[in-house]
């Protein structure tokens, strides 16, 4: 499927691509959440999750994302060779029931009756061949009209997700059911019971349906959500390779998800039992439980050195940590923060996030290395009037034309070629050579060659921050 919605088959992955994970911190943060990292295999989880169903041989997926990391995903894509997937952008986030009602909208232009397999892009699923099986008896209630989740079967008293009760047999589909209630994240005690019961399911997130009967349902449960998407929708607009949502009319969709805007109203609603092997990857220790353990029942990912050490998930991302004498505790080292918690208490990272959030640090919400279509920088030494950085350019990449009020930059060359464009010169920069880029003057950086092109900038000024760019001509069209 392209920018038009145009489907091959009448099955269409929807890949919702918009969290951002706060439980994993320090590793997910809002610049890199944490489906854009590869924690579980050497792919990331938002590679995994399309690959799913273009392995089954459906539609090119829909993803639906926010405009920061539009082009992070469409080079995920392009790294395990997703053809013509259509990148739908949420210029503000307004949770899945929006989300799905613009992608459901795309689709419907030219099949109506295209069947939307709607999942995450951040859960694990294990057992593919089960999952095949779900899947075909899925596809068959949402032809006959029926808005169908997945009930993962629980695997112990998780009071971290929320459940779902199943009612009668759905008539014609055999393994689906009525959906009897949908229940909130529960106490412990209740979601022994749960268990115990045997009929209630944990919320996967997932569902299966065609696009003009959820078109239908959110017109009659939540038309203050389908008349703003469609408003953003029919004002949409191409930006290269992506469809940008009108962003007056988006904004105005109420902030619902998908569960409460349709799920729990609607009586065309089914569940799936499956036992899929599926996490939601919420949490470290979540993780911890769904990685492969040493003798010591460890995980250990990195340059890692345990002694005595039991039940931990350690993982860095650079320098050498050491743990030991300690049992079921979470160690993450990234270059710029450390997190220390014992397993039990994993679900309440999110409130470290939350304080930094309030006191303003930007560990909350990004990390020293940013991606950027040309490729990427990371801050190196922060001072008061000057900072360090290492920049790297991928091959044709090119920065904005630009120029900056209140610094000056020097540029060293350390590996590959540069094209600098400093006023109305043109220099060409091997390895070893500079160049200096006084404050106020227009500017750009382009690599010509073949490998990345890496550089050293040393900022002087009184102001550094990276609002203060001006760009003045833009190959990626941003603002």
């Amino acid at each position: 499927m392209g920018q038009d919605g145009k489907t091959e088959t009448g099955i269409v992955p929807v890949v919702l691509s918009g969290g951002t994970g706060s439980r994993l911190w320090p590793m997910s943060r809002a610049s890199f959440p944490k489906q854009l990292w590869a924690l579980l295999s050497e792919r990331s989880m938002l590679q995994e999750t399309v690959l799913r169903g273009s392995s089954a041989g459906f539609a090119p997926p829909v993803i639906v994302c926010n405009e920061e990391h539009r082009f992070l995903i469409a080079e995920q894509l392009r790294e395990v060779m997703v053809e013509k997937p259509s990148i739908l952008l949420e210029p503000v986030g307004r949770n899945s029931a929006p989300a799905i009602a613009a992608a459901a909208l795309l689709v419907a232009q030219t099949n109506p009756q295209a069947v939307l397999w709607m999942m995450p892009a951040d859960a694990e699923i294990k057992n593919h061949h089960a999952l095949q099986a779900v899947m075909e008896k899925a596809v068959d209630a949402a032809r006959i009209g029926r808005i169908v989740t997945f009930g993962m079967t629980p695997t112990r008293p998780e009071t971290g997700y929320g459940y779902i009760e199943k009612g009668e047999p759905l008539p014609g589909v055999d393994g689906a059911f009525v959906i009897r209630s949908f229940r909130e994240k529960p106490t412990a005690d209740v979601a022994r019971g749960f268990v115990e019961d045997g009929n209630y399911f944990w919320n996967s997130g997932m569902f299966v349906f065609r696009a003009d009967v959820l078109l239908e349902e959110m017109n009659k449960y939540a038309p203050k959500v389908l008349e703003h998407v469609k408003a953003a929708f029919e004002k949409r607009t191409t930006d290269l390779d992506f469809i940008r949502l009108d962003k007056e009319a988006f904004s105005q969709a109420p902030d619902i998800s998908l569960d409460y805007a349709i799920a729990e109203k609607t009586d065309v609603s089914a569940v799936i039992p499956a036992d899929l092997g599926w996490s939601d990857v919420g949490s470290w220790d979540a993780l911890w439980d769904i990685s492969n353990k040493d003798a010591d029942n460890n995980v250990l990912i990195g340059d890692v050195l345990t002694e005595g050490a039991h039940g931990c998930y350690v993982r860095s991302e650079g320098m050498l940590t050491a743990v030991s004498g300690l049992d079921d505790v979470v160690v993450v080292v990234t270059s710029d923060a450390v997190l220390v918690t014992h397993k039990n208490q994993a679900q309440d990272v999110k409130k470290l996030v939350e304080q930094l959030k309030r006191e303003g640090r930007s560990e909350a919400f990004t990390h020293q290395r940013c991606y950027r279509p040309w490729g990427f920088y990371e801050g190196l030494i922060c001072n008061d009037r000057f900072q360090v950085k290492r920049i790297v350019v991928n091959p044709g990449g090119k920065l904005s034309l630009q120029k900056h009020f209140h610094r000056s930059e020097h540029w060293v060359v350390v590996a590959g070629v540069a094209v600098v464009t400093r006023d109305d010169e043109q220099l060409l920069l091997r390895e070893n050579e500079s160049v200096y880029l006084p404050q106020g003057c227009t500017h750009r950086l382009e690599n010509p060659g073949k490998i990345p092109l890496t550089l050293i900038e040393v900022q002087s000024g009184a102001y550094l921050g990276e609002d203060d760019i001006i760009r003045i001509e833009d190959s990626y069209n941003r603002n």
